[in-house]
């Protein structure tokens, strides 16, 4: 390892003192590319096991083995999980993700499935599956405003993944949350992650389909909810739709504000690293002409384990609006 890398390892370690002896969360990101003086490449730890993300517009290179190591010995590791980040990766072959996101782990022995807590909820990762291993990191804070503000309330959050926002609703009190997804697998997970929490669930609130023909069927009926959640990819294909997030978040937008009851709450998230906070505020507001609404707060990824480099904006961008 070298000397920058070792000085840039140990102030990332310190700056995080506090997550790493913490028991109410144990995954957290441990290197944030240039904010911790790394630019090629971010860890996340995930309890005893690592994920690596090497950025090089997805080139498989030799990653930094000795930076790597040194983390397993820290947190005491079994496997380090290596994912080389391509530029787009809805555009990606089956091939060409197999070879991008190696099944077997770089460092130690294969782990198939870790059980993790995040603000006290808990959830299934499984390091060798694909890009994503269960949980996006960033948006950590974001769901802790949704279990904080739950209770007793509708929740729709679609684009689901692994239903984190749904599980965090229901550790929050809400009366129902339901779940909308265009994969099934990942709607199945979802509904483990909320049975590890010790909640009984029904189909109903798990559903695959896709979200413009959702929001447009619940438009149609004159169903609300009292929060709606929209956390879209920042590309997607389906049989109905292409999402491009600079091109379809206004239509997006516009399509859940009248599934929204007055009063209630919509919440609208990018990590798109090219789209900056202006553009995106810009779009939500255009999605929003003729309704009601206001932006009520604008929040980002926790500071404590993605710092920014100088200068640089935040990835994780997202809009709290309040309808009526």
């Amino acid at each position: 390892m070298t000397l920058p890398q070792q000085s840039a390892l140990n102030a990332a370690w310190q700056r995080r003192a506090a997550l790493h002896t913490s028991t109410n969360t144990t995954a957290y990101r441990l290197i944030n590319r240039a904010g911790d003086g790394l630019p090629e490449l971010a860890v996340d730890r995930y309890g005893a096991v690592l994920v690596a993300h090497v950025y090089r517009q997805g080139v498989k290179v030799q990653p930094p083995q000795a930076v790597l190591q040194e983390l397993v010995d820290r947190v005491k590791a079994e496997a380090v999980y290596i994912k080389y980040r391509p530029l787009q990766g809805n555009v990606l072959s089956a091939e060409a993700r197999r070879t991008l996101t190696p099944s077997e782990p770089l460092i130690g022995q294969a782990v198939e499935r870790v059980e993790v807590i995040e603000n006290g909820s808990r959830f299934i990762i499984r390091p060798g599956e694909g890009l994503n291993p269960g949980l996006f990191l960033d948006m950590r804070e974001v769901r802790e405003f949704v279990r904080a503000t739950a209770a007793g309330k509708t929740v729709l959050n679609c684009f689901a993944y692994t239903c984190a926002f749904g599980v965090a609703a229901l550790r929050g009190g809400a009366a129902r949350v339901l779940n909308l997804d265009v994969s099934r697998h990942y709607l199945d997970w979802g509904r483990e992650n909320a049975e590890l929490n010790g909640y009984t669930t029904a189909p109903t609130d798990f559903v695959k389909g896709d979200v413009f023909d959702w929001l447009k069927r619940f438009g149609k009926r004159g169903q609300k909810f009292d929060v709606v959640i929209l956390d879209p990819p920042s590309y997607s294909t389906t049989h109905e739709t292409r999402f491009v997030v600079e091109r379809d978040t206004a239509r997006l937008v516009a399509l859940a504000a009248p599934v929204v009851q007055a009063g209630g709450t919509l919440i609208v998230c990018t990590n798109y690293e090219q789209l900056p906070q202006r553009g995106f505020v810009s779009r939500v507001r255009e999605g929003l002409t003729g309704v009601a609404a206001r932006i009520v707060e604008t929040r980002h990824e926790p500071d404590l384990d993605f710092p920014l480099a100088p200068g640089a904006q935040p990835y994780l961008k997202v809009c709290v609006v309040r309808i009526g």
